[in-house]
């Protein structure tokens, strides 16, 4: 027998039926609160409100667990290539040797974006936060593709996305360096082909570091999915509405944008740039993280809003930072200051009781910079990283028909107020 809830209000007393996720998550459906009773709940940011259900990823952020399609994250990271996990969140399975192939066949004779975009792109000025340009060009491909509004050739245009967001995303980093924008290589597998346009130089040949790709390819699959945070909400609201794959997903790279989301690990790096501009004395800095109420200083990278554990993701890429800074010896005093925080907050009382973890932010942040990727770049990483997960939850959402999103409020505004003319007032 299916258990209820009883909410009373007013003196009356109504019922709602509870459900169980797959995990044992538990939730009171309310879905018919306001029909009954007049009311709507209030949950500032929707904290405590299940929007959806959904299969493709588990998150408990008490016990440390992160899953995609019930493979566990350190599974995937140590197992998998990006792409494998990008087929399985978009179609709920690891892909067959033969699935797998047609996956990626189809990526790599799509990664040529069309000559057009350029003039879009050349009409950014230059110093244009290549997340705004990124944001832009990817709701622009709806003009190229509008049987996207009609809901057509789906797969397509899921292969064009995953295929062409790459691409895009090297022009605005090679502006920044006054060079030429570098063409896709078919020939390269994902990976070494978005490396190959980042960094290599018509003037000599460029050679992918394995170390470097292989760091990569588990920081993007570490990002891939991460339930319904910000930018994915905004991928199915938006979504829901039936707007295209392409608004849809442009709307999620807005959302990412900001500091409180995908920004956190460009935060890490200008408070180890303050650090250093202060003298680079990382207990001192330390001691006025703990004193933050007078001091006014915060330590970016360190605990997580979901996570009240260890965060998964950051135990394997610690690993992936440490192999990035031993092979490519670099020496940066930066790099100096991050390791010394990440010793200190290991080892010391204050961070482990309230357990204050580096997380990825942190550890992701040192390895794009040792990548030697500007800081206003890492967005635009995350972004690269997530984009499966959000065409996953955007497909989803299309083929669950949910119904468009409306959310609630409590109004605070004036009560009827008689208007008077212009001379009155």
């Amino acid at each position: 027998m299916a258990s209820t809830a009883e909410l009373t209000v007013d003196g009356k007393s109504y019922t709602f039926p509870t459900l169980e996720g797959s995990e044992h998550e538990k939730a009171v459906d309310i879905s018919n609160l306001r029909d009954q009773s007049g009311y709507v709940t209030l949950d500032r940011g929707y904290k405590n409100t299940g929007a959806t259900q959904s299969a493709i990823t588990f998150l408990d952020g008490e016990e440390g667990i992160l899953r995609y399609r019930g493979y566990s994250i350190e599974d995937l990271a140590s197992k998998a290539s990006f792409l494998e996990v990008s087929y399985l969140l978009i179609y709920g399975e690891l892909p067959t040797q033969a699935q797998f192939d047609a996956f990626s066949t189809g990526i790599r004779r799509h990664t040529l974006v069309n000559e057009d975009m350029r003039h879009i792109f050349n009409g950014f000025p230059v110093n244009a936060h290549p997340m705004c340009v990124l944001g832009s060009l990817v709701n622009a491909m709806s003009a190229f593709y509008p049987d996207s509004q009609e809901g057509k050739n789906t797969d397509l245009h899921i292969t064009r996305l995953m295929a062409k967001l790459p691409t895009i995303a090297t022009w605005s980093y090679k502006r920044t360096q006054g060079h030429p924008t570098n063409y896709p290589k078919n020939e390269l597998d994902y990976i070494p082909n978005f490396l190959n346009m980042m960094f290599a130089l018509p003037v000599e040949d460029y050679k992918v570091d394995p170390v470097v790709a292989e760091a990569l390819n588990v920081l993007l699959i570490l990002h891939a999915d991460h339930e319904q945070n910000c930018s994915t909400s905004t991928v199915r609201l938006v979504g829901s509405s039936q707007a295209n794959i392409y608004s849809s997903i442009a709307a999620g790279v807005n959302a990412l944008w900001g500091p409180l989301h995908g920004g956190a690990n460009q935060e890490v790096i200008e408070m180890l740039e303050e650090i250093k501009e202060g003298g680079g004395d990382v207990a001192k800095y330390i001691d006025m993280a703990k004193n933050a109420k007078t001091t006014g200083f915060r330590l970016f990278g360190f605990g997580h809003r979901v996570y009240k554990n260890f965060d998964p993701r950051a135990k394997i890429i610690k690993k992936a930072a440490d192999d990035v800074l031993s092979k490519l010896g670099v020496n940066d005093p930066v790099l100096e200051i991050a390791k010394g925080l990440e010793e200190a907050a290991l080892n010391d009382p204050y961070f482990v009781q309230r357990k204050l973890y580096p997380n990825v932010d942190f550890y992701s942040g040192i390895i794009y910079r040792a990548l030697g990727i500007p800081t206003n770049m890492f967005t635009v990483m995350f972004a690269i990283g997530r984009l499966p997960g959000w065409i996953a939850q955007w497909k989803e959402m299309r083929e669950q028909k949910e119904p468009i999103g409306r959310p609630r409020q409590i109004y605070t505004g004036s009560t009827l107020r008689e208007f008077k003319s212009i001379g009155e007032r």
